[in-house]
């Protein structure tokens, strides 16, 4: 949806500049509101779960809203970007944080958590625990696999932040897990590869109660982060 009203919204403003029927130099100016509104949407319809590719979405293209507004220079712009790069850390310990606290309510001495990075390269793991809490992926020009098929959730939702740039991820899961994707996509793909028939049992009350039930259900795993022209996967 995101990348077919990107495309639609670029479209019209060609067209409107073609056909001389305004004026749209004054309109580009504005294009990286889009992203930014992307990236608040993003934020709230994951109930504020999915943090470091909205956030740093809303940044980058703020800042290049305010170059275009004049409301600050390419000056300050090549002098202060190295902000950006704290804002990326600042939301990592934030995460981690975050993955601390879910870790001690599993409780136990196995492994929970696993963290995955692939860099024009591949990373395949499996992972085999009865108290597992999440994981970090990252796919950059490269590939990640995560086999969960053998790993159960004390304290569901069991969450996986991933970063895919022009990459894949490939997560496979128990058949009868239900997997909440919250990740912002633009340019690429997030789907849910698993065969239909192992959803059926869930498949009629969430046909019956619609978006309420799609808030009412728990959650196993929930997906979260960015996909920048690359694609994530759910398997079984």
């Amino acid at each position: 949806m995101v990348t077919g009203l990107l495309i639609v919204l670029v479209g019209v403003v060609l067209l409107l500049g073609t056909t001389g029927v305004t004026p749209t130099d004054s309109l580009w100016d504005w294009f990286p509101l889009v992203f930014v509104v992307i990236g608040v949407w993003a934020l709230v319809t994951s109930g504020f779960r999915n943090l470091t590719g909205p956030v740093m979405v809303i940044a980058v293209a703020g800042t290049f809203l305010l170059r275009n507004l004049e409301l600050i220079t390419r000056e300050e712009l090549a002098t202060w970007w190295p902000l950006f790069i704290v804002l990326f850390g600042v939301l990592n310990i934030v995460n981690r944080t975050r993955r601390s606290r879910r870790i001690e309510v599993a409780g136990g001495e196995d492994e929970k958590e696993i963290t995955a990075v692939s860099v024009f390269s591949g990373d395949e793991r499996r992972l085999s625990t009865d108290r597992f809490t999440g994981a970090e992926l990252v796919a950059v020009f490269g590939d990640v696999r995560l086999d969960l098929r053998d790993v159960s959730v004390p304290a569901p939702p069991a969450v996986v932040e991933a970063v895919c740039v022009f990459g894949g991820i490939e997560i496979r899961v128990p058949e009868d897990w239900d997997v909440r994707r919250d990740v912002l996509v633009v340019f690429g793909d997030v789907s849910d590869k698993r065969p239909l028939s192992k959803k059926e049992s869930e498949g009629a009350e969430t046909e019956d109660a619609g978006s309420a039930g799609e808030k009412g259900r728990r959650h196993e795993l929930a997906v979260t982060g960015l996909v920048l022209f690359g694609d994530i996967e759910i398997r079984d």
